[in-house]
Parts: C-alpha cells; structure tokens; sequence
C-alpha cells in the first residue's frame, strides 16, 4: 500500500512554525516511504478564512520546498459530499435529526424536559440526554418536512470506548461516556470540522494522519464516524507542541511574526537552513549531528525519531534585535559559510538586487572579483540579508558606519586620522611593482606597523572601519585584496567619518 499524507492548514492566516514543521514531517515521511504528500486547504470556515491567508500558505509551503504531489483539494469544494455522507448516516439510524433550538426554548414540555434531566443528573453532564436522539423516524420526518430547523448529530453508543494505537504516544483510549453526540451539520447545513476532515481523508485515501498533539481529542471523535461508516481509520501520529520560552503555547495572536514563515523569508533566512532548524524541533535520528541536507534528512527521518515532549522553540520577545531562536541563526550562519559558492550566489543575487546593489557586470567582466568578494565576506554573516547591509561596503561607496565602530577602532586612536593616509600612500607606492595580493599587503602593513611603533591591530581594526563601516568581518588582508588598491587608498584618505566625529563632538548636525 503506498503511504498518502496529507497537510491540512485552515487559511485563517499565515504558515505558522508549528504548521510548518507539520508540513515537514508529512514530507519528509512521504518521501521516507516512497509515498505522496498532498496538500488540503480546509476553508471551511467561510467566516475568517481568506484568499490572502491562502496565497500567504502557498508562498510559505513554495519557499520550504514542499510541492504536493497532487492537485489542491480545497475542502469547501467538497461540502456535497460532506452533507450526503451525514444524511447517509441519519437513513441507517446511526444519526439523528437535533431540533434543540438555539434560542431558550418556548414549548413548555420542552424546558420541563431539560429541568428534569439537569435534576436526574445531579450536575453531571450526561452525554446521551438529548430528548431528540430517541425520537421516531416517522416523527423525526414530519417534524423536518414541517420546515423546523434541525442539526444532525451522531450517535454515539452508549458502551465502549475508542482507541488507537498513535505512532508517538503509543495506545490511547478514551470511554464512549466521555463523547458527546457529535454535531456532524449545523441546522444551516453547514458540514462541522470533524465530519469534513473523515470524509476528506476517506476520499484521498490518506494512510497516514501526522499533526498536532492538541489534535488528540478530535481523532478520538473521528475515530466514531469512521466506524460509523464502517470504514478502518488511518494511522495517526500526533506531533509534541512548540512552546515559547515560557512554556506557554505560541500563538499567532500573542507572537506575531515571531512564529510566521515568511518573517523568516524575508528576513534573509534560507529554506535549507529553516528546514534543517524545524527538523530538530521534536525529532532526532538519535546521534549528534545536526547539519542534515534535505535528502539525509528524507533517509533518516521516521516516525519513532518523534519525540514525546513539547519542543522549545528559544526566540527572545523582549528583545526586538533578537526575535529569533538562536539556534536557528546559527544553522542559518553554517548554511551560508558552507554551501556551494555558485549555490549562496543564486541567493545572494537577488538580495542584492532588491537593495539596488546588483550590477550585471557581476555576471561576466567581474564575475572572478564577485565570486571572490561572496567567499570571503560570507565567513562571518547569519542572514542573506548581512549581504546587502553589512556587506554594502563591497558593493557601493554609499554605505554607513556604525558609531560604535568608530569610537572603538578610530576615536580611541586619534594618530590614525593621519596614520592612515599615510598608509594609502605607501600602497601606492609599494604595489606599483608589486602584486596586490595578500601576502604583499600583509608584508606592507607589517612593516608600516613597526614605523608607527604600534600595534597590528590598531591599524588593522583602524582600516576595517574605514574601508568597510563596521567592526568586525573577515581577514582584513582578504578585505584590502576585495576592495581592490583603488578604493582601499580612496577611503583610507577620507576625513568623512573624522569630520562626522568632530560634528557631533561639538554638538553640531
């Protein structure tokens, strides 16, 4: 039998973390098995569920690189069917019609029935004491052919219980007593959640339902119209929750865009990374490495790798600079330094593009310099968006210089306003024979260093500010070399950011 999953987001919003790594397990358990990963859209919920929030899903799933194998299912297509499947079960008695109004009853009989039963049950909810569920076919059709509005619930029997055995939390079973008569359709006709979901999954044949642990009650009610259908249920493995850091549930509501998708597409994050990263929220192949491509993570993924407990997803609310897991910076830092040069480019491009920092020539006269500039800069960035702000030196001569740079690496050296120039100079005149390379740039500055009677640093870190705005970054010889001698003696002689220093010493703009 060919393993079908399924993904199932209600479009009442974005991709959530959570929903996302749901996304993730049901792919990579399909491609573990050999099978499919299908893609439902539940929009039943005509209410809040919009076009926006769909687009808003498709794009999150597209940038995870989850393609289903086959054609959406948009479950509010398939209202019909839910509705016949309930009136199928009311014609075998296996449901019944529900004429409870929604307003206080007025029928004097009726509210007297309902005192009663309140009395007989002592405050105890009995499950079974709808007045309705044993009312007479005959009675029941005259009633609704009268044009009484009605629901249609499911009758639960009264003895036994349901049970399961879920692929990660092992057996479980729940007392028919503890089940209400399932609402199957509202007296609008409207199909209700748990009815669409069995008769959708019965429909795509779906062998495999992986989804949320807080999705355990409602298995335990489709497990009922399954049986009532006299259908066998598929298997089911319920995921741990993502918790925030105070062990609280994350919610769309409280926390924003701290648990959306595309914050992190569009804050420099690569798919590859962010898969990797939501792999390891409950789950492991049970060994310590933690850097997996998407094909070792399809050969070592099953469902006994899901963990029981909740998973911790670390971000820091209180710290706007820090609205991300650290860890997930960390494996997005490892992917940037480590993957294919020609790969990062193709993510690079339009980072840089988007920042108005792209030039074409990048493609063919500078591509050796670019290639070269990607590869040393890349050392020491977290996001793709590091590229095009922190990088933005490498790219134009209109970029920024952090405060505390200059105060660390150029205020508290004051020889260097003149120290540095200096230095342009004896570029100029040390590399009109000599190559611009590393090694000779290194042998330069070494030797002006011990001139000048200071330390390397100082005018390594003096340099790194000046030619690139910022305080740290990769080896200043490989920056010289990228920046090119022009440049680098260009702004090794600029009094900007001393002027700039001076202005606001003064108290001047």
């Amino acid at each position: 039998m060919t393993t079908r999953v399924r993904f199932a987001p209600s479009p009442t919003g974005y991709l959530h973390i959570g929903s996302a790594r749901t996304a993730l397990f049901n792919y990579l358990y399909a491609r573990n098995t050999g099978g499919k990963f299908l893609l439902r859209i539940e929009d039943t919920d005509l209410a809040r569920s919009t076009e926006e929030s769909t687009q808003s899903i498709l794009q999150g799933l597209e940038w995870l690189g989850f393609a289903p194998d086959e054609e959406i299912v948009f479950q509010s297509n398939n209202a019909d069917k839910h509705r016949e499947t309930a009136k199928k079960l009311l014609a075998e008695g296996k449901a019944y019609r529900d004429f409870t109004p929604k307003t206080e009853p007025t029928d004097a009989n009726v509210k007297d029935a309902i005192k009663e039963r309140a009395r007989a049950n002592q405050g105890e909810k009995n499950m079974r004491d709808n007045p309705f569920r044993e009312l007479s076919a005959e009675e029941s059709e005259a009633r609704a052919a009268a044009g009484e509005p009605f629901a249609i619930r499911l009758k639960v029997p009264v003895e036994g219980k349901t049970s399961f055995e879920d692929q990660v939390y092992g057996l479980q079973e729940r007392e028919y007593a503890e089940t209400e008569d399932l609402v199957l359709l509202r007296s609008d006709g409207h199909p209700l959640y748990n009815l669409a979901v069995v008769c959708d999954d019965i429909e795509m044949a779906i062998t495999h339902v992986i989804r949320g642990q807080d999705h355990l009650t409602n298995t335990h009610k489709q497990i009922l119209i399954y049986e009532a259908l006299g259908v066998a249920p598929p298997t089911f493995a319920h995921l741990p929750l993502i918790m925030a850091p105070s062990k609280g549930k994350l919610s769309k509501r409280k926390h924003g865009e701290v648990v959306s998708m595309t914050t992190y597409r569009d804050a420099g994050f690569l798919a590859e990374a962010f898969r990797n990263f939501l792999a390891l929220l409950g789950w492991s192949a049970g060994e310590e490495q933690e850097i997996y491509s998407l094909d070792e993570l399809v050969a070592k993924f099953s469902l006994e790798g899901i963990h029981r407990s909740n998973a911790v997803f670390n971000f820091s609310p209180d710290d706007p600079r820090k609205w991300t897991d650290d860890k997930a910076q960390w494996m997005n830092a490892e992917y940037i330094r480590t993957m294919p040069l020609d790969k990062l480019i193709e993510h690079v491009k339009p980072e840089l593009k988007s920042a108005k920092l792209w030039r074409d020539e990048y493609e063919d006269d500078d591509r050796a310099w670019f290639e070269r500039t990607i590869d040393v800069i890349r050392a020491r960035f977290f996001t793709l968006k590091d590229f095009s702000n922190q990088g933005r030196a490498y790219f134009s001569e209109d970029f920024d210089f952090d405060p505390a740079a200059i105060e660390k690496n150029l205020n508290k050296f004051p020889d260097l306003k003149t120290w540095l120039p200096e230095l342009a100079d004896r570029f100029e005149t040390e590399f009109e024979t000599l190559p611009y390379t590393e090694e000779n740039i290194e042998t330069v500055v070494k030797a002006f260093t011990e001139e000048k009677g200071t330390k390397l640093g100082v005018i390594m870190n003096g340099s790194r500010t000046l030619l690139t705005g910022v305080a740290v970054g990769p080896s200043m010889l490989s920056v010289f070399e990228v920046i090119g001698l022009e440049k680098t003696c260009l702004r090794l002689r600029s009094q900007i950011v001393w002027n700039t220093a001076s202005d606001q010493k003064n108290g001047t703009d």
